[in-house]
């Protein structure tokens, strides 16, 4: 009879053998993904996964993002209790519920309904109250609304100008941008004349749906 799987004691490691070794020192951050369990998030075939340095397969052929990019990209961004955040990629929500311990409001963007029903119901339970996932696609979504906060939770290609328009004045955005197998991850802050970028390290992630770059032909 196989012995159950202790979650806090391992969330408890992913966040002092994995986060904390790669950079992540924030200690809001870290509070919060010490607290918020990641494995509520994730398919009942993954949750004993739920804290290994992987990236977990979901429905529709997406991926979740590894604890440790997750991790970097919450503390790129700084969030505090004042801002208003949009995630572009929401998946399972568990960026969005981390956000929604940090900031102040949070809009989660997924192109699966499934998925977004999902995320909602787990949010729900969790009772992170102030993150909202709504079904709808990046590249065709419209808002009037500006944010202070944008996490894309896939690669780009190039950093799409639309997802620049929806923040606010002196806003920032959290991207991981280039080609597979080597990406650079960016802070993009909105400044008065025009965008800011910062490199901040390098990795690889699957694209978001439509920001992949286009075959290059072979002759």
């Amino acid at each position: 009879m196989s012995t159950p799987m202790d979650y806090n004691k391992a969330r408890e490691l992913m966040v002092e053998q994995q986060v904390r070794p790669w950079d992540v020192l924030d200690g809001r951050v870290l509070d919060v993904m010490a607290a918020l369990p990641r494995e509520a998030f994730l398919p009942v075939a993954h949750r004993n996964l739920a804290y290994a340095d992987l990236a977990l397969p979901l429905a529709h052929g997406e991926f979740t993002m590894k604890p440790v990019l997750q991790g970097r990209a919450l503390q790129a961004l700084a969030l505090d209790p004042a801002d208003d955040v949009l995630v572009i990629g929401a998946g399972t929500g568990y960026l969005a519920g981390c956000a929604g311990r940090l900031a102040r409001d949070v809009l989660a963007l997924e192109r699966h309904a499934d998925l977004a029903q999902a995320a909602t119901a787990t949010l729900s339970e969790l009772s992170v109250d102030n993150a909202h996932v709504v079904v709808g696609d990046a590249f065709t979504w419209t808002t009037e609304r500006r944010f202070t906060a944008i996490l894309v939770a896939g690669a780009v290609d190039t950093i799409p100008q639309r997802f620049i328009d929806w923040l606010e004045p002196n806003g920032r955005m959290f991207v991981v941008r280039g080609r597979s197998p080597v990406m650079e991850a960016v802070l993009v802050r909105n400044d008065v004349n025009a965008p800011r970028i910062q490199s901040l390290f390098e990795t690889d992630l699957p694209y978001l749906a439509g920001a992949a770059p286009a075959p290059a032909f072979k002759f």
